[in-house]
């Protein structure tokens, strides 16, 4: 990590406390009232303008507007996970079976130190920042609760990150196109006919088409997509029968499929369907099939890209070309909106997002701000020039 200090005097100490406090209290989505009470009032108490939308939680606010110019959104998202704690930190999680498992108490408090950093800087802005700290991330909902509300109106660009544990701190992972996958979940229910397990020919068993689905299912990535693109299919639950010499009536299975391309994803999507309807047919029994939809890839602006790596030089970090990963964010969502830069913010920790031992290393902090107020800065220099342009 190199040697880099804050530009602006802004108190690290009080941001690793917020950040400390966030990790003891943790809401989940839609749930986050005290938290969003919270962020308010540490906004506030800096001279931060809080606007006001119509959500239940969350909060948008907003640092510049003093000179006429565009407007950038900066979004950190604020709910935790149903996960019990296992760090044994001395900040763990107080309340039984919440925990900050994927890093969101470290996203808002590194928003509200960039915050602090551009109000003291408010004078030199041409144009508006907004703080977008959302809820609802982890159930895929937020987003568009917040492009619902109205607060992405006006907005030009939108910058956002997520820690990333297999990066050092001072690493910051940047690049165009892909960076995270679309997320959907699947349902299928394959119905059969009991009978007694003694007499199988009796009934049409369930169990047995399901389990030629799923094996079914794995050739889809082998054979309908190609080597040189990507798609995950993974069957995570099946629930059938009630005793031990019973055939039963239905067999559930449940799972999800990620893949980086709209493209992919569709074709995906309708083979899934064809395969699970076709093996049901060949069984004699009849399946069903519900979509859980979920954000789609995350999919990076080149031209923001490129900013961002200028941002990370302009500061002293080190711009790295980050491997995408298969997980899902609907920060995704917003960039279907507005062209927008979602970032891989390097965090050293020792466990993977969503662990019940996951920590990461606070020195992420300073950087983060540092990070997104100097791409805060260009952003609004960029598309100030652009407007300039187009008069």
């Amino acid at each position: 990590m190199p040697s880099h200090t804050l530009s602006t005097d802004i108190d690290i100490n009080r941001l690793i406390e917020i950040r400390r406090h966030l990790h003891r209290f943790p809401e989940l989505s839609n749930e986050e009232f005290e938290t969003t009470r919270l962020i308010r009032g540490w906004l506030e108490e800096a001279g931060i303008r809080v606007a006001e939308y119509p959500l239940d939680t969350g909060v948008i606010a907003e640092v510049g507007g003093l000179q006429e110019g565009p407007i950038i959104a900066l979004r950190a998202d604020i709910d935790a996970l149903p996960i019990q704690e296992e760090t044994g930190l001395p900040f763990a999680s107080t309340i039984p079976g919440k925990m900050h498992a994927c890093g969101h108490d470290f996203h808002t408090a590194a928003l509200i130190g960039t915050a602090y950093a551009l109000k003291q800087r408010e004078q030199e802005l041409r144009g508006t920042v907004r703080l977008i700290f959302q809820p609802a991330e982890e159930k895929a909902k937020g987003a568009k609760q917040v492009i619902d509300s109205g607060a992405l109106e006006g907005v030009q660009a939108i910058f956002g990150m997520h820690n990333k544990p297999d990066l050092p701190v001072g690493t910051i992972g940047i690049k165009e196109g892909p960076l995270m996958a679309a997320a959907d979940g699947f349902v299928v229910e394959v119905a059969g006919k009991g009978s007694h397990a003694a007499v199988p020919e009796a009934g049409l068993d369930p169990i047995v088409t399901a389990s030629h689905i799923i094996t079914a299912l794995q050739s889809i990535v082998s054979r309908n997509v190609g080597p040189l693109k990507s798609a995950v299919i993974s069957v995570t639950k099946l629930h059938s029968g009630t005793a031990w010499n019973v055939i039963p009536e239905k067999a559930l299975l449940e799972g999800t499929i990620r893949t980086f391309d709209d493209d992919i994803r569709l074709q995906v999507l309708e083979r899934f369907s064809q395969v699970v309807q076709g093996v049901a047919a060949a069984f004699g029994t009849t399946a069903a099939v519900r979509w859980i939809e979920g954000p789609p890839p995350v999919h990076n602006d080149g031209e923001l890209a490129e900013l961002g790596r200028a941002a990370a030089a302009d500061t002293g970090y080190e711009a790295v070309i980050p491997v995408p990963s298969p997980a899902g964010e609907d920060f995704a969502v917003y960039q279907r909106e507005v062209p927008g830069l979602f970032v891989f913010m390097g965090t050293a920790g020792t466990q993977e997002w969503h662990h019940p031992a996951f920590d990461l290393d606070e020195r992420a902090i300073p950087v983060s701000v540092d990070f997104f107020t100097e791409l805060a800065v260009q952003a609004l220099q960029y598309h100030d020039s652009g407007r300039e342009t187009s008069r």
